[in-house]
């Protein structure tokens, strides 16, 4: 396994285990708008290497497993850390725009960085098979699935940070590899349909 991977996995882990037995650590480390907005921005970054449990973690850490191979062989070591951070920061980025009024909003997790790993692997193998589909087509159905679950805010699940991770995992990709824009225009764009639709959405109010 690449020895970065192994670090990003390994501090999860060790920060998740940390704060599954430690509530007071797991209280000062997790993202929280009133905590933020009072100047705690360093919750922005920390609390992507929180997890709820044992399952939520493992569940983040073996999509992020099985997908940062195509990224790393695609980009690189180095681009791969700068795609998952840059990730990180722009799902927990839009969180915060969207929640910026909501002081007792609270949230953990890897996923905003993971989805941003999963989409820039989409970019990069467009026809990569996930869950019996290529690639493209999963991409673009689970970010209007969370446009859904953000409208709907019926359940538990980061669904703005999977989508801000995933426009973090597209743009970082882009200027990371321009060619993508000639070589697989109608990928790029196709992709980004869901991502226009959200802004257009958030513009009129509807989200």
């Amino acid at each position: 396994m690449n020895t970065i991977l192994i670090i990003i996995i390994a501090i999860n882990c060790l920060f998740s285990f940390k704060g599954f037995n430690d509530l007071s650590f797991f209280r000062k480390y997790e993202f929280h708008v009133g905590s933020i907005r009072a100047g705690e921005q360093l919750r922005m970054f920390t609390s992507a290497f929180l997890h709820v449990d044992i399952a939520h973690l493992a569940f983040n850490m073996l999509t992020l497993y099985l997908f940062a191979p195509y990224v790393i062989y695609s980009l690189g070591d180095i681009p791969f850390l700068f795609t998952y951070i840059g990730s990180l920061v722009f799902g927990n980025l839009l969180t915060m725009a969207f929640h910026k009024n909501d002081y007792n909003y609270r949230a953990v997790g890897a996923s905003g960085a993971v989805m941003g790993i999963v989409y820039a692997a989409i970019l990069l193998q467009p026809n990569l098979e996930i869950y019996f589909m290529p690639g493209y087509i999963f991409g673009i159905i689970y970010l209007f699935y969370s446009i859904y679950g953000m409208k709907a805010k019926s359940d538990n699940i980061g669904h703005t940070a999977h989508f801000g991770g995933a426009i973090g995992g597209y743009v970082i990709t882009i200027s990371q590899m321009p060619q993508l824009l000639t070589n697989d225009t109608k990928i790029v764009i196709f992709l980004a349909i869901p991502i226009v639709i959200l802004f257009i959405m958030a513009k009129m109010g509807k989200i």
